[in-house]
């Protein structure tokens, strides 16, 4: 059932729509959203952009291949980071990106300073060039470990939303790639409005829990900004009776993280909120989301949107009718919570 490739267009892809009020599944394609919002609604993306986080490289004095996978960048500029394989990495160790078939010469370089567990590693980056830009000349997109093709300038642009603005996402935030720009048009021609967070998705969206995850208090931190004016917008829009629309359950991490004092304040900073049953939404009415790996926290907080119960019966019918699952697959649209 697992997508390894996107549909074209984006919005034709399908729409399971779970109503929680009435307790119904319908089935539909993404191009159709509009028959299900209205012009009270407030619609909330994440604008995170996808960086090429991958980087395959060589050891400065011997060339054995290592791969590098940025996680985050640090305040002094350093990062953390994955590395394969890990037990020969050693401290002072030097790892050359670029040179050889690349094209670009060694333009980018990585030392490694520390060592964690898990094949962890902190690395100081360094480039003749601006970083940045030598990250996204050699590195490949973080294409999900499901998904068994090596990346391609298709995923380049693919593994992207067509509203993504601020760089620092190692994962989509995958809900997001159904949208196209004439069918966000569309919906903001009936009246709804529209707004963004900006969650930097990290590799941990992927991970299953162990028992003893599952039955923490915390999660993975990841960070979130969430502005004054968008603050204002979720407040008005409920005060007028109409929905927050969710797009995807990173946007409703930051929503519900910057409503943890129980109303929305502006939120700059990281979040390791666990969202799972039972739990209280404060700022979130309604979700589109994909469909998710077992064992994992997203499908934990989509339990504890609508009901347990409720999505595994709708995951059923999405296996029975043939939906595409995970990142490149299809939506899911719960039009309302189970508070």
């Amino acid at each position: 059932m697992i997508a390894q490739s996107p549909v074209e267009p984006r919005d034709t892809s399908r729409l399971m729509v779970i109503d929680t009020i009435h307790d119904s599944i319908s089935h539909s394609k993404f191009s159709d959203l509009t028959d299900y919002i209205t012009s009270n609604d407030l619609l909330v993306v994440n604008d995170t952009k996808v960086f090429p986080a991958r980087l395959v490289g060589k050891k400065e004095k011997t060339e054995g291949t290592v791969e590098i996978f940025l996680l985050k960048q640090f305040d002094d500029g350093t990062w953390d980071a994955l590395s394969r394989p890990a037990k020969r990495l050693r401290i002072g160790m030097v790892i050359l990106f670029g040179g050889g078939d690349s094209g670009f010469g060694e333009r980018l370089s990585a030392e490694i300073i520390d060592k964690g567990e898990h094949g962890h590693v902190r690395v100081k980056l360094d480039s003749a060039d601006d970083i940045d830009t030598s990250i996204d000349m050699l590195g490949k997109t973080p294409l999900p470990p499901y998904i068994k093709h090596a990346p391609d300038r298709y995923d380049t642009e693919r593994y992207q939303t067509v509203y993504a603005r601020t760089r620092g996402a190692v994962a989509a935030p995958t809900a997001g790639l159904h949208f196209t720009s004439e069918l966000l048009d569309k919906i903001e021609s009936m009246g709804v409005k529209k707004t963004s967070v900006t969650l930097h998705v990290g590799i941990g969206t992927f991970r299953p829990l162990s028992d003893e995850e599952a039955d923490g208090d915390h999660l993975h931190s990841e960070y979130c900004i969430l502005t004054d004016e968008t603050a204002g917008m979720v407040k008005e829009c409920r005060s007028n009776g109409g929905r927050v629309i969710s797009v995807g359950t990173t946007t409703a991490r930051a929503l519900e993280s910057a409503s943890a004092s129980g109303t929305i304040m502006p939120f700059d900073g990281w979040t390791d909120i666990f969202i799972k049953p039972p739990f209280s939404f404060r700022s979130v009415d309604a979700l589109i989301t994909n469909f998710h790996l077992p064992c994992s926290s997203l499908l934990m907080m989509v339990s504890a949107f609508a009901g347990r119960e409720r999505i595994l019966d709708a995951y059923n019918d999405a296996i029975k009718s043939g939906y595409r699952f995970y990142s490149y697959g299809d939506a899911m649209f719960i039009t309302g919570s189970a508070r």
